[in-house]
């Protein structure tokens, strides 16, 4: 058993050890919360030159990266907010994402940059954003969405060694002190994972969704057999996967961390209309409402994609009706993930 914060901090002791021109750094790596404590300590074991603190200059410190990995360093920079990968788009889309195609391979820029997507009351407008269709959207930029320790002990160790292009992950707050027991080694990790087998329904998720629709199969009625397929990778989705799981269902919900308009989901719906699959319903696209994140605990709980939601389209999907008369999760049940979470930070 391993939460999804002892595997990222595993990985930051192992990249640091195994890859000895390595340097991790960032707003709060070395400080008493060490990054949600996934950098606690590892200035005092690998020394102030490879882990250390920076000033709040996001854009700058982006530049530090690229200039580290030109000069044979690999970088680990950690943001630890999202919202703050903004102040730094000249960086990550004007130089990092086109390096290697403006000097025509001659230069490559390795690096991982870690960017915490947050929720859970009181993160607001502003240090609540899932960005990550901005960054995919991006030739050259690498974008992934680690969803279990496991995803994160092979990602990470795999992009530090042996990947060649600057990768953008973002790790959801909420879980990380969630508990996982598979950690086995996986031969691509940069892949999309086929979570669970089925036959009625596929599930195409990112993140902490995937997480959800595990919980959703669980308590959907047992003659409901979904088919959960974890994109991670979202720049680089396994078409083929998701396309054969399609076929085979004709049924479809699409669940991601952020807005359904010209995101995740639309990307995933275009790739299966393309194929201009037969469907027995409509796609269904769960995400976050169309507005800015609310303050308050109240509203925010309205504002999000739940359990809740999950289970009901599931229903209407496999019963091809809105009235279902199926029992839905109690609040209790739908909280599962967030109700010890106390934020904002």
């Amino acid at each position: 058993m391993m939460t999804y914060r002892e595997a990222i901090k595993k990985s930051m002791d192992l990249i640091l050890k195994e890859v000895p021109d390595s340097a991790i750094y960032g707003l709060g790596v070395t400080d008493h919360i060490g990054i949600f404590d996934t950098t606690k300590d590892l200035e005092q074991k690998y020394g102030k030159d490879r882990v250390f603190e920076t000033p709040i200059s996001e854009d700058s410190m982006t530049g530090v990266a690229l200039g580290l990995s030109l000069g044979g360093i690999y970088p680990v920079h950690i943001h630890i907010r999202a919202d703050f990968l903004l102040l730094a788009m000249n960086q990550l889309i004007n130089s990092i994402a086109k390096y290697r195609y403006m000097y025509g391979g001659l230069y490559e820029a390795p690096m991982l940059i870690r960017a915490v997507i947050g929720r859970s009351w009181g993160q607001g407008a502003q240090h609540s954003q899932s960005l990550q269709s901005l960054f995919a959207h991006i030739p050259g930029l690498t974008v992934i969405m680690p969803s279990s320790a496991k995803s994160i002990l092979n990602s990470y160790e795999y992009v530090a060694k042996h990947y060649k292009n600057p990768v953008i992950s973002f790790e959801h707050r909420l879980l990380y002190d969630y508990q996982f027991e598979n950690l086995e080694k996986e031969e691509n990790p940069l892949s999309s994972k086929l979570l669970k087998e089925g036959s009625d329904i596929t599930v195409i998720a990112t993140s902490i969704m995937n997480e959800e629709a595990i919980k959703a199969s669980n308590f959907i009625d047992k003659n409901i057999s979904l088919e959960i397929i974890d994109i991670h990778n979202i720049t680089d989705m396994d078409r083929e996967l998701i396309l054969k799981s399609v076929r085979k269902t004709k049924k479809v919900i699409v669940l991601d961390t952020s807005w359904v308009s010209f995101g995740v989901c639309a990307e995933v719906s275009r790739i299966i209309l393309e194929e201009n699959i037969h469907l027995k319903m409509p796609i269904v696209n769960l995400g976050m409402e169309k507005a800015t994140c609310p303050t308050a605990k109240l509203l925010e709980n309205e504002f999000y994609t739940d359990l809740k939601d999950i289970v009901d389209s599931i229903y209407k999907l496999y019963y091809e009706k809105e009235n279902h008369n199926k029992t839905l999760p109690s609040d209790e049940e739908v909280s599962y993930l967030h109700k010890h979470f106390r934020g904002p930070f």
